[in-house]
Formats: structure tokens, C-alpha cells, sequence
């Protein structure tokens, strides 16, 4: 076994799954000819940091549970809608989370109450925050179990 095989087997043994791919991308180009060291090194931890945060946000948008995929680039802002396009990007800014505020959407059935709250919660996970999604009914059907358990919910 040559160096750069032990290399990559000691990578994936140690779970740098981002470090590996990159390596191993590496040694069957022919970009290593033109890579620096230091070049090298930040190509392999940045592929890992980049590895890590992309699981990161896919682990937190798995547990929100969310019902469907969503965006806030993909939002009808169409009058008959009723968007106020400003509003929307201030609470894209996410400022209602760092104020520890909640955020509670409500209108008509079929106004896309849940489109606007699963692209918020989606944009939300990619910025690291942990999101828990629920309709009201769900919601308040688990509040009532915890009260009937005497516990309150864990997230």
C-alpha cells in the first residue's frame, strides 16, 4: 500500500468524509501538479468544512420534519397573494430568532400559510438553527399528551 492510499484510509477512518473525496479527487487529477502545500491543505479542509456544514444543515432539515420542500427565492409574490415582499425578507434575516421570538403565521385555508413557513424554517436550518415544524393541530395534540404525561416536550 503506497502513502497516499494509507492517506485516504486513515481519512476515511477517521470519518473526514469531505477530506477524503477531496484527496482522492485530487490524486486522479491533474491538479496537484499545480497546488502549493499550503494550497493543498486549505483545498482539504475547506472540501471538510464544506462536507460537514452541508450534513450539518441536511440533519437539521431532517429532524424539522418538514411536510414539503420550500424557498424563499421560489415565493409567489403575486397581489393576489398579499406578500409584502419587505416583510418577508425581515423575517429572512432571521433577527426574530436572535430575539428569541416566535414566529406564528396564520390566514385562510390555501393562502400558503405552510409553503411560507417551510421556506422560512428550510432557510433557517441553513443558517444552523434548529427548526421544529408542526401545524397547529399537531402542535397542540402534542402539548396535550405532555400535559397529560405530566412532561414537557423535548426537542
Amino acid at each position: 500500500m503506497n502513502i497516499n492510499n494509507e492517506t485516504l484510509e486513515k481519512m476515511r477512518q477517521m470519518r473526514l468524509n469531505g477530506m477524503y473525496e477531496a484527496f482522492k479527487s485530487n490524486l486522479e487529477s491533474s491538479i496537484k501538479e499545480s497546488l502549493t502545500p499550503d494550497q493543498l491543505v486549505a483545498y482539504l479542509v475547506n472540501n471538510e468544512w464544506d462536507n460537514r456544514r452541508n450534513a450539518s444543515i441536511a440533519r437539521l432539515i431532517k429532524q424539522a420534519a418538514f411536510r414539503y420542500q420550500a424557498s424563499i427565492e421560489a415565493l409567489d409574490y403575486s397581489v393576489e397573494r398579499g406578500l409584502d415582499k419587505n416583510q418577508i425578507h425581515r423575517l429572512a434575516s432571521l433577527d426574530f430568532i436572535q430575539e428569541n421570538k416566535d414566529l406564528f403565521i396564520t390566514g385562510s385555508t390555501g393562502t400558503g400559510k405552510s409553503y411560507l413557513a417551510t421556506a422560512l424554517g428550510y432557510h433557517a436550518c441553513q443558517n444552523g438553527y434548529k427548526v421544529m415544524y408542526a401545524s397547529t393541530s399537531k402542535l397542540l395534540g402534542q402539548l396535550r399528551v405532555s400535559k397529560g404525561k405530566g412532561t414537557l416536550m423535548q426537542d
